[in-house]
């Protein structure tokens, strides 16, 4: 009789591993990067409506909860998880997940240029997107759902995120993406739908319930906001809530401008470097060093 077979410690994982996952990121990045322009905006529109979307559905969630707030902002989180799901299972170029392309950038595969083009397009393409989402449930009058309810939410979710100190919404900002991309990367380790959106859920939720700042969902979220002021019913109810007169001030465009300018920078720092160099010094700098 022969030998019997041997079999590989990782052979009953059906996942990718890390070191894979690394090489599968690189290899996106550069293909992302030397995309054309107008495809990628495209995919870019499609990713800020596909975040506004989970938006839409957590501020519904979240309204009128009585869980508490541990449970209240969990579910929130659940629901909010439909807009990755949507950007990695259905396809598009959303910002914050782009952040790991600094990867390909710091392995010579691609120019700084390319990099910055990639996350420009991106960046003003799920702004696009965002927005008419923002539009279309202003037209649809969502907002008057649970009978105003909604409304008050949403204006006070707006309102809080533009009255937060820069340095808060920057720090928020990095934490935010370092749940974000690792939500991605674990995406790319399943070999299965139900794997990756599995992998999704998450990471996601918990950033959300922990009030972390995303650049996209805040694109969705201020304008919509923004909007809302003009209606006095919702104003009068959000105030009768907590909702301060400071707090409402500070919901315009500098307020829009100033939230959405730190959460960007710590969506880069959190991402691009807290994930994706921490990634590739671990499992492709020894191989491009083996390689010199």
């Amino acid at each position: 009789m022969g030998q019997p077979e041997q079999t590989s410690p990782m052979g009953g994982v059906e996942a990718y591993t890390p070191a894979e996952i690394a090489r599968m990121v690189e290899s996106k990045g550069v293909t992302k990067a030397e995309a054309a322009v107008f495809p990628t905006f495209v995919l870019g529109v499609l990713a800020g409506a596909f975040i506004a979307f989970g938006a839409v559905l957590s501020t519904i969630v979240g309204t009128g909860s009585e869980f508490g707030l541990g449970p209240t902002r969990w579910l929130a989180g659940l629901a909010f998880s439909l807009g990755l799901i949507l950007v990695v299972i259905a396809g598009a170029e959303l910002f914050t997940g782009n952040n790991l392309v600094v990867m390909s950038l710091v392995d010579g595969h691609i120019t700084l240029t390319q990099l910055l083009r990639n996350w420009g397009v991106v960046f003003v393409g799920n702004f696009v997107g965002a927005v008419s989402i923002v539009v279309a449930v202003w037209l649809a009058r969502g907002w008057e759902l649970g009978g105003g309810d909604v409304g008050v939410s949403a204006l006070s979710i707006a309102a809080v995120k533009t009255s937060l100190p820069f340095e808060v919404v920057f720090v928020r900002g990095v934490l935010c993406n370092v749940l974000v991309c690792l939500a991605v990367w674990l995406a790319m380790a399943g070999k299965t739908l139900v794997d990756k959106v599995v992998a999704i859920i998450f990471p996601i939720a918990a950033f959300v319930a922990a009030g972390f700042e995303h650049s996209v969902a805040n694109m969705y979220f201020i304008p919509q906001g923004m909007l809302l002021k003009s209606e006095p019913g919702v104003i009068g109810d959000a105030e009768s809530s907590g909702l301060t007169p400071e707090q409402l001030d500070s919901l315009d465009w500098t307020g829009m401008i100033g939230n959405l300018t730190a959460a960007t920078l710590g969506n880069i720092v959190g991402g691009g470097l807290l994930v994706g160099l921490t990634y590739w010094f671990v499992y492709l700098r020894p191989a491009r060093q083996g390689s010199v």
